[in-house]
């Protein structure tokens, strides 16, 4: 049987950034098989642009890498002629920035008519916060994810651990919309402009509780329901060796299950009553607090409970059940040696077989890629003794 292709393979991805949300899609695109093409700076200007450590975004595993300067118009007449033949430019500048370099929608489609453009801004192209400048926990905060989060000691929202904004409301919000208009594009044949707010991504995982605003009139927020801390019966608690447990168990006969491990079957009538909830917690605080982490979670997981041990990162590398999916897999740096990194973890990505090499990202492919799209051995050396390309 022959091997399968890639599902975005022979799609191209000319991707300007360099961190962040568009950062996080390009990785996704990549690992489903496309080719990406990294588009960075010549080597005059990277103190302009962040550098990630070696092993950030998967160590840009698969990945290709071409610097030109895009203000020079000779650099920007080597970056059209990529996009010629290219499928998608992504892009992760404020709004404007690529009009003015000449290099707007329009620009890129008298190259190429089927090209896709993503723009992937913190609130989008238009609106009055359209030109702010953001992070994650900016957008988290704006639209609402924070509020709806359970307060910590001193009142406040808390800082969330991960980047939920730019992988989650704006890394995979863009890789969507990317596959969305691709498969479009092959009815239509026409390119298109996607417009990926991050902001707008974080409404989308915080649709719940605006949609029941818009609905109710009513304003959810912090202990407001049973996902948001309410009830005892969805909360984390501290074991006797300072580790933490997770209990999500929201249906009754989960609830009624974890109550029989705990001995603590008096509850079994007060899943729901607010009443009951303050002593309730402190029930649940003082039996988990009598074994160690582990201890229960060598009991309660496989007892229908709704249950899981809160992992710390070094924790989560060596589990049993990311061990059984082959989460982890084993890569090679041509000069930082041999580490491990996540593998191609989404569903229908392909799994490597064997050390995944890396580039050295020192190193670029622009004499390559400028060669594929027709530029002449002389061309290239003169851009790059004028400092165009790197």
């Amino acid at each position: 049987m022959p091997e399968r292709p890639a599902a975005l393979h022979g799609v191209t991805i000319l991707d300007l950034s360099t961190v962040g949300p568009a950062t996080r899609c390009a990785r996704v695109l990549s690992d489903y098989g496309a080719r990406v093409v990294k588009v960075g700076v010549p080597p005059s200007k990277m103190a302009l642009q962040t550098q990630p450590a070696f092993w950030s975004y998967s160590a840009n595993r698969g990945m290709e890498q071409i610097r030109i300067d895009l203000k020079d118009a000779d650099g920007k007449a080597a970056f059209l002629a990529l996009v010629a033949e290219a499928d998608v430019v992504l892009e992760s500048y404020r709004p404007g920035v690529m009009k003015k370099l000449g290099l707007g929608f329009e620009d890129l489609q008298k190259a190429n008519p089927r090209v896709i453009l993503c723009a992937t801004s913190g609130f989008g192209q238009t609106g009055p916060a359209a030109r702010q400048a953001g992070h994650d926990l900016n957008y988290l905060a704006s639209g609402g994810y924070l509020h709806t989060s359970n307060r910590r000691g001193d009142g406040g929202p808390p800082i969330p651990g991960a980047t939920v904004a730019d992988s989650a409301a704006g890394g995979m919000h863009a890789a969507m919309a990317i596959m969305a208009a691709l498969l479009r594009r092959a009815q239509t044949g026409e390119g298109e402009f996607l417009d990926v707010a991050v902001a707008d991504g974080v409404l989308w995982l915080t649709s719940l509780y605006v949609d029941q605003h818009l609905a109710t009139g009513e304003k959810p927020g912090p202990g407001h329901d049973v996902l948001t801390g309410r009830y005892a019966c969805y909360d984390t608690y501290a074991c006797a060796d300072g580790k933490w447990i997770s209990v999500g168990a929201i249906e009754g006969h989960f609830f009624r299950n974890l109550l029989e491990r705990l001995d603590l079957q008096k509850w079994a009538e007060h899943q729901y009553k607010d009443a009951s909830q303050d002593e309730m917690r402190l029930d649940f605080a003082r039996v988990f607090r009598t074994r160690d982490r582990d201890a229960w979670c060598a009991e309660l997981p496989a007892a229908d409970t709704c249950t899981a041990p809160v992992h710390e990162i070094d924790e989560i590398v060596e589990d049993p059940q990311f061990q059984a999916r082959e989460a982890f897999v084993e890569a090679q740096h041509p000069t930082e040696g041999a580490f491990r990194q996540l593998a191609p973890v989404l569903a229908g990505m392909d799994r490597p077989e064997g050390p995944i090499p890396v580039p050295d990202w020192s190193l670029t492919n622009t004499d390559a890629l400028l060669a594929e799209v027709g530029f002449a051995e002389s061309k290239i050396k003169d851009l790059r003794s004028r400092g165009i390309i790197g």
